[in-house]
């Protein structure tokens, strides 16, 4: 198992550095001057040239992307041109709300997605079959935007049960160390803001996790029927195996591979349609910040941030290619 995570390893090296020459080359390509966007109206002759030589954006490309990659390479992302800070003290501010967010959503569709699928296999034809499929049809035509109002207006304004925005309380003084609210709470033992940071994050979890969940949902209980009818397990329940032994061990465990690969492809889709649910509920996530940056060239800002939510996605996918080898370990030797 060793040998085959280092592998997978490996190849994200050649795989990011191509991401960071196509993200580079596709930024430069976008129509616009970044130093006339950046200032709009006072965009004076002699203000532009000042911008575009303390940026670079008049030195060759080539040389831009190798002072580029060396920059990445010592952890400097540079500078926002449009903010003046440090891509990295954003980052650090702002993606742990979006990372948070999109966990949060994950554990909703995992935890609730894969038992309702076997559900709905195992009850295969029946009323709560029909219903349960019916539900996820119903959960995948929903768009994200549309169910976060109606959960905050139910749940927060009408019955008052949830916040209606913000990821906790400004009530609360609490102490944020890596910027992951209810980590924070765990870590300085400050259990109410943790449960309030946790409160906060019910709406929008389920508001974003809903498609996932519908889709899991539905993958599931695919996979599980077609396992269940395999030669394998009809010979394990002819050889008088404990029923609930074959499903374990012979029809859920099999039927994971599908399961796993959808949790991945949809790991990579929360980071994206987090942006929505960010907007709704008010969560200083990346959000608001990434088309701020796209309506005025800020390349630092987008190189940084995308090339961190690929480097994220493609080490969720390393996490997928790991829970296939642990599942089934003759993928190991691929």
């Amino acid at each position: 198992m060793l040998r085959f995570v280092v592998r997978r390893l490996a190849l994200l090296v050649p795989v990011l550095l191509g991401l960071s020459v196509l993200l580079f080359a596709w930024l430069r390509a976008l129509p616009g001057d970044p130093a006339r966007t950046l200032l709009g109206e006072r965009a004076t002759p002699a203000a532009v040239e000042r911008i575009t030589q303390a940026y670079g954006f008049d030195r060759p490309l080539p040389a831009q992307y190798v002072t580029y990659l060396g920059n990445l390479l010592t952890g400097d992302l540079g500078t926002s041109s449009r903010t003046g800070e440090p891509v990295v003290d954003s980052f650090l501010l702002r993606f742990p709300a979006t990372i948070e967010l999109a966990l949060a959503a994950l554990l909703v569709a995992v935890v609730l997605g894969i038992p309702l699928g076997y559900l709905a296999a195992r009850r295969h034809g029946s009323a709560l079959d029909t219903f349960l499929v019916g539900g996820s049809l119903l959960g995948t035509v929903v768009p994200v935007f549309f169910l976060a109002y109606l959960l905050k207006l139910v749940f927060a304004v009408q019955l008052g049960w949830l916040p209606t925005a913000g990821r906790q309380d400004p009530r609360i003084d609490a102490t944020h160390v890596t910027n992951f609210f209810v980590l924070d709470g765990l870590l300085t033992r400050e259990w109410d803001a943790s449960f309030d940071a946790l409160v906060h994050l019910v709406l929008p979890a389920i508001a974003l996790g809903t498609i996932p969940l519908a889709i899991i949902v539905r993958i599931t209980r695919a996979s599980v029927l077609e396992v269940t009818g395999q030669d394998y397990v009809r010979t394990a329940e002819a050889k008088g195996l404990a029923r609930s032994l074959v499903r374990r061990r012979h029809v859920l465990r099999n039927a994971m591979l599908p399961v796993l690969t959808t949790v991945g492809l949809q790991t990579g889709l929360l980071l994206s349609g987090a942006v929505l649910t960010e907007t709704v509920f008010a969560i200083n996530g990346i959000g608001s910040y990434l088309f701020d940056s796209i309506s005025t060239l800020d390349y630092p800002v987008l190189q940084g941030f995308i090339l961190f939510i690929a480097l994220v996605y493609a080490l969720v996918n390393l996490v997928v290619d790991v829970g296939y080898g642990v599942v089934d370990p003759r993928v190991r030797v691929s």
